[in-house]
């Protein structure tokens, strides 16, 4: 089984394209990413610091007191530059015993909420072990070691990426995220317990998930990513496979445990008359200029960014926000939720294994860089070459003829 880019046919070829396998308690973790241009800097320290982040927060289980997550690059690096070829990715698991059937048994009786049963039917087994072990959220280390390596690149744009914790349960911040402040509150983010940059916020959602976890219980919450400097102009209104936001919000709903998912004001659209939902649009000439690069905007500007940074599927200038909302994990530390022995049809309870109480601040770590994979997949299709410095500069040229106005009438 695999997850990315290449199993989406319906939403068109992709240039950079990721693909992962690995089951959660088998022998490691693999990722492998195309259409990598050669000449991007591996930036390793800064791959494995997100790793480290998507194994922290508040809340989590015993699992992540025995992993230590590392990518061990196999191929496609030379120098600490990727070469043009595929990059293959290994993460080791601490916690491999998916061959031992004593440590790792078979699982007849399905939690409600999780793929358990359906991929056991979809499979013809009564065993849920298999499917279990892929549909875990273990697997999104893979999509968070790809997705950095995407951000190694969108640096050469002047692309940044941060997501955040928007909410636990019921305790949300209302902080507004602008490309003033979001430096700021990345530090602030990075010393909260839960990913939440408001830490008055971020303590009473750390008493949210404490009173879960002595209830057994569990919690999910909404997580949210930024992208800032991102050019005009990526994906497209010609093809519905190609609508950025289509891609975005396809790349957000495919994490473990994300029932819905926002662009900007999301579904707040639908309860405001247009006149407080459209952004107006202004031009500043002082700021068209490309001298003073990045300048991915050229003088056009927003007083608010309600559309999160696409209009008609494409990118408008303004930052990407995507917003996505990851129910309570399905393995509960008290199993009493009813289910069926998938061998004998018996009723029961739902088995458990180790688990966490929330992982919404793991979550806010593989949105952002899921986020991320979308966009350095645009950026290499509109601004196409085989080398980082060709695509650094296809995108300057773009920016130029931008800059030196519309072509014809």
């Amino acid at each position: 089984m695999c997850t990315g880019h290449s199993a989406l046919v319906a939403f068109g070829m992709a240039q950079l394209d990721y693909v992962t396998a690995g089951e959660s308690h088998g022998p490691a973790l693999v990722v492998t990413i195309s259409g990598m241009p050669a000449g991007v800097a591996v930036d390793a320290g800064f791959i494995n610091g997100e790793l480290t982040r998507r194994q922290g927060g508040y809340g989590r289980g015993g699992r992540m007191g025995i992993e230590d997550d590392k990518v061990e690059v196999l191929a496609g690096v030379r120098g600490r530059q990727t070469t043009g070829a595929p990059v293959v990715f290994q993460i080791r698991n601490k916690d491999s015993r998916l061959d031992d059937a004593k440590r790792t048994p078979p699982v007849h009786r399905p939690r409600p909420g999780h793929a358990d049963l359906a991929g056991s039917v979809k499979f013809l087994t009564n065993d849920c072990r298999d499917v279990l072990e892929r549909a875990s959220a273990r697997e999104t280390a893979s999509r968070v070691a790809a997705g950095a390596l995407a951000r190694c690149m969108l640096r050469e744009f002047g692309i940044e990426a941060f997501g955040f914790v928007r909410s636990i349960k019921d305790v949300s911040t209302t902080v507004a995220v602008t490309p003033d402040n979001w430096r700021e509150m990345r530090h602030t983010r990075d010393g909260s317990e839960t990913y939440c940059p408001d830490p008055g916020v971020s303590q009473r959602q750390r008493e949210v998930i404490h009173a879960a976890k002595l209830d057994k219980d569990t919690v999910g919450g909404l997580v949210e990513a930024h992208v800032f400097g991102v050019p005009l102009g990526l994906g497209s209104c010609m093809d519905w496979r190609d609508k950025l936001d289509a891609r975005l919000a396809y790349a957000a709903m495919s994490i473990q445990a994300i029932k819905c998912v926002e662009i900007g004001l999301g579904k707040e659209v639908a309860s405001r008359p247009g006149s407080q939902v459209h952004d107006p649009i202004f031009f500043d000439p002082a700021r068209a200029t490309t001298n003073n690069l990045p300048n991915h905007h050229l003088g056009f500007s927003r007083p608010t960014n309600n559309a999160g940074g696409t209009e008609g599927g494409m990118s408008n200038g303004e930052p990407i926000v995507v917003r996505a909302a990851m129910k309570p994990l399905a393995t509960l530390n008290r199993p009493t939720l009813a289910t069926v022995d998938t061998a004998t049809k018996e009723p029961g309870v739902s088995f458990k294994e180790r688990t966490d109480v929330t992982a919404v601040p793991a979550c806010g770590v593989v949105a952002e860089h899921m986020v991320a994979l979308v966009l350095a997949d645009e950026a290499t299709r509109k601004f196409g070459g085989d080398s980082v410095d060709e695509l650094v500069r296809n995108h300057r040229g773009f920016l130029d003829a931008l800059a030196a106005g519309p072509v014809g009438a």
